[in-house]
């Protein structure tokens, strides 16, 4: 399964669960599982709240696609 989103990452960097987020925006704590292991994506309004909550940048809570180098 490829990895899109770096919820689950996130989450455990800020020490939160996903019983926290799901309460936080009144999701189904087994829909908010789903994000965190990339078997559904959360919907791009969805995203966006998510980042306000975790006061990060959308961008962080996505997989980059492009490969940096040292010389970019």
């Amino acid at each position: 399964m490829k990895q899109i989103n770096r919820l689950k990452v996130v989450l455990a960097e800020q020490n939160k669960t996903g019983k926290w987020l799901a309460d936080s925006l009144n999701k189904d704590v087994a829909t908010v599982s789903r994000w965190c292991s990339n078997v559904i994506q959360p919907p791009l309004k969805i995203l966006f709240k998510i980042a306000e909550l975790l006061d990060v940048d959308i961008r962080d809570l996505l997989v980059s696609t492009k490969k940096y180098t040292k010389d970019d």
